[in-house]
């Protein structure tokens, strides 16, 4: 039982020390406005994030209208990425600063008023990490001989914590 629970211990610190960020929205944005969205990034982590405009009629193309300008700002004024008149666009960056960044989305004035819907992902973190070419069959192997090991490490210390408590 003792071993289960050092077990559960290490997978949960793990899982805590691999915790990150990531957030999906769909928002609505009406021409001539602004939105923003902000998150709390720590220096050197890597952001990556992507945005596209929803079809409001499947199957055609997208009107004309249905333009945005995104801008992606550290709190301490450097702007990221920036993209003008588009229908999506995505950024990446390692952050250089740690603080708020934020995203901002804004459509160009249009009589009568247009509504964009528009899909934004924004993962920084271990999150933004393409996992899936990390994830090859050789570096799952080198993963599980350290997990192994580190197991092992955690299994040897209580052990002796069990040993100098008895004494």
């Amino acid at each position: 039982m003792a071993r289960f629970q050092v077990s559960a211990i290490v997978i949960i610190t793990i899982l805590g020390i691999l915790s990150s960020t990531s957030q999906s929205v769909r928002f609505d944005l009406q021409s001539g406005h602004t939105k923003c969205i902000s998150e709390d990034i720590r220096s050197n982590s890597m952001t990556v994030g992507k945005y596209s405009i929803v079809n409001p009629h499947d199957g055609q193309p997208l009107p004309e209208s249905h333009k945005l300008t995104a801008r992606v700002t550290s709190s301490y004024g450097n702007s990221y990425h920036y993209a003008d008149h588009v229908e999506s666009g995505q950024f990446a960056f390692t952050a250089a600063e740690e603080g708020d960044y934020m995203a901002c989305f804004w459509a160009a004035d249009h009589k009568p008023q247009v509504t964009l819907t528009v899909d934004f992902d924004w993962k920084s973190g271990v999150a933004a990490k393409d996992w899936t070419n990390v994830a090859k069959k050789g570096s799952i192997d080198v993963m599980e001989l350290e997990l192994k090991k580190l197991h092992d490490t955690v299994v040897s210390i209580q052990e002796e914590m069990y040993f100098l408590r008895e004494r």
